[in-house]
């Protein structure tokens, strides 16, 4: 027999109870059975609604274990997020680093560009020096050796 069933039951026999006189529709009926309909109900009722009774009455010990693991759950989400913005922080500082050795490295690289274009230029002009010295040493040795008598110079 299911819930409907015996509800159906109870309701006949509310329609077949006598009715006292002058108590505002209040009736008389046979308590046993409708103790023992109560019963039958009590055996017969669905899962669900033992279930709702359990849950109900483990409300607050549900609601409790659903704040601890809310309270973990921010609680993570708070280390996380502090983990990435230190991560990040680490990342920024390691940007700022690289460019700062880059930017070193540029300057750097400029003025060893300008000490060898120096360096180069130096050795250049002092060649130039040299060879316009040889150069004026030769045209003199050439002057000196016109200038000589021819009879005093060697027969080729």
């Amino acid at each position: 027999m299911n819930i409907e069933e015996i509800l159906d039951m109870l309701d006949e026999l509310l329609d077949k109870a006598w009715n006292l006189p002058l108590t505002g529709g209040r009736c008389v009926v046979d308590a046993e059975k409708v103790r023992d309909m109560i019963d039958d109900i009590r055996l017969n009722m669905p899962a669900e609604i033992k279930q709702a009774k359990a849950i109900v009455s483990d409300r607050a010990e549900i609601l409790s274990a659903a704040k601890t693991e809310a309270e973990s759950i921010v609680r993570k989400a708070e280390e996380r997020s502090r983990s990435l913005l230190a991560q990040e922080e680490i990342v920024r500082q390691a940007q700022a680093k690289a460019n700062e050795i880059l930017s070193q490295a540029q300057m750097k690289a400029r003025e060893m560009r300008q000490a060898a274009s120096e360096f180069s230029d130096n050795v250049l002009r002092q060649t130039e020096e040299v060879l316009m010295n040889s150069l004026s040493e030769v045209k003199s040795t050439r002057q000196a050796i016109r200038n000589v008598p021819r009879h005093n110079r060697p027969a080729r």
